[in-house]
């Protein structure tokens, strides 16, 4: 438990250094109530869905924190480095448009919806992590691939609710910085993700027996009704 904690502590730490030199370097200072909104918002969600996990499934949380893709397949290993390179870059991005140049001004209404979109997408995460204490940033072994497929809570509705929410915080994001423009790229980060989920569905309902039955059990991947 406690070498958990300080490995949190030490990521906390390493998250807090990356996202605000990604935030407020290229915003020229410090001065920028949205950067600061965003930061501590996403701070405070990973210290307590990190915490919870690590009370209840620490297991998971292992996996979770586990940056290690010597284990992993050719494109699964090759798409988590990419899109974390491709989310610092993307807030970089964000931080040239909405503090240092204006190039694309949000009303600032929208950007309190952007961040309630922000909170919302949190909320999905975390709902679906207490859902699915399978889940494995890359899907791995055999016993692995034995575990019948999570159907209770958001799992219930959708097959890849985190994905879904991550399409949420790409929404949420740019609007609660102040950047029209950020949504652009967010779109292209949609498209990865959505690849990666659909890549992962076509060797599940090869090797995970029952999966077949559960997609058509749980029809939509990210959008009920619509995908």
């Amino acid at each position: 438990m406690e070498a958990g904690v300080g490995r949190l502590v030490g990521q906390i730490v390493v998250l807090f250094v990356i996202l605000g030199s990604a935030l407020f370097l290229p915003a020229g200072g410090l001065g920028w109530p949205a950067g600061w909104i965003f930061l501590i918002l996403f701070l405070r969600w990973f210290f307590d869905v990190n915490v919870w996990l690590l009370r209840h499934e620490a297991g998971l949380m292992r996996d979770l924190m586990n940056l290690d893709n010597s284990d992993r397949k050719g494109w699964s290993k090759a798409l988590v480095p990419l899109l974390l390179a491709f989310s610092v870059s993307w807030l970089v991005f964000m931080s040239f448009d909405a503090a240092r140049f204006h190039w694309s001004p949000v009303p600032f209404w929208l950007q309190v919806i952007g961040a309630a979109i922000l909170l919302g997408s949190f909320y999905l995460v975390s709902l679906a992590l207490r859902e699915n204490a399978s889940m494995s940033t890359a899907v791995r072994s055999p016993k692995e691939l034995a575990r019948p497929a999570v159907s209770t809570g958001p799992y219930h509705h959708l097959r890849h609710p985190i994905y879904t929410a991550i399409f949420v915080l790409v929404l949420g994001t740019p609007l609660l910085l102040g950047s029209w423009y950020g949504v652009l790229p967010g779109l292209i980060f949609v498209v990865i993700l959505a690849s990666r989920a659909m890549l992962d569905e076509r060797r599940l309902r090869k090797e995970m027996p029952g999966y077949t039955a559960y997609m058509a059990r749980v029809k939509y991947r990210f959008i009920p009704y619509v995908w």
